[in-house]
């Protein structure tokens, strides 16, 4: 009698960037090729730190089972941590494979296409990054982007003190730190103490 050789087993692991994202399509997508399970979280790809479900995912894969994403960039979106978590799954014997994408890393050509798509996610981040910090600078320039509203007022700081409070009372009273009250006042704190 011939024994078949077991099945490996899928699981997949769908990611989304920000909460008002959704998984569905991606977790009907890693339902449809088979997964047992999938492992879905809302967080950054640009880190891998914080990824719990990644971390379970790796942590419950073992040698022959097969990581199904439906997109390299969904797995990470550094070459490094994408080079890190395949040289992961390599070293247990865990293939990696995406259902959008010819990515087989069982095969020398789905190992090179893995590569060259890892290096294109990373472009695209730090291209958006470019953009966003050119976005800001030409706001600031229009005077449309001020940054963040000042967390304390300075004229009632500068008020209580003329009226004769002490630092460390306003600071009580306008439940800020003492040090943002010396910071505001400057020498005038100082040389009232």
């Amino acid at each position: 009698m011939i024994r078949k050789a077991p099945q490996p087993r899928a699981f997949g692991y769908a990611r989304v960037s920000t909460t008002d994202q959704e998984l569905t399509i991606q977790q009907a997508a890693l339902e449809g090729a088979g997964c047992l399970k999938i492992f879905s979280e809302k967080k950054s790809g640009t880190r891998r730190d914080g990824r719990t479900e990644l971390e379970v995912l790796l942590e419950c894969v073992r040698e022959g089972d097969v990581v199904v994403v439906t997109r390299i960039d969904r797995l990470a979106r550094s070459v490094k941590d994408l080079q890190d978590i395949v040289l992961e799954l390599r070293e247990r014997g865990v293939a990696l494979r995406a259902t959008e994408q010819p990515i087989d890393t069982t095969t020398a050509a789905g190992k090179a296409f893995l590569d060259m798509l890892g290096v294109f996610a990373e472009f695209e981040t730090n291209l958006r990054r470019e953009r966003q910090l050119e976005g800001i600078a030409k706001a600031k320039a229009a005077g449309v982007y001020t940054g963040r509203k000042p967390s304390l007022d300075v004229d009632r700081v500068k008020t209580l003190f003329a009226a004769g409070k002490k630092p460390t009372a306003i600071a009580r009273e306008l439940k800020m730190a003492r040090s943002s009250v010396y910071r505001v006042l400057g020498k005038d704190a100082t040389e009232a103490a």
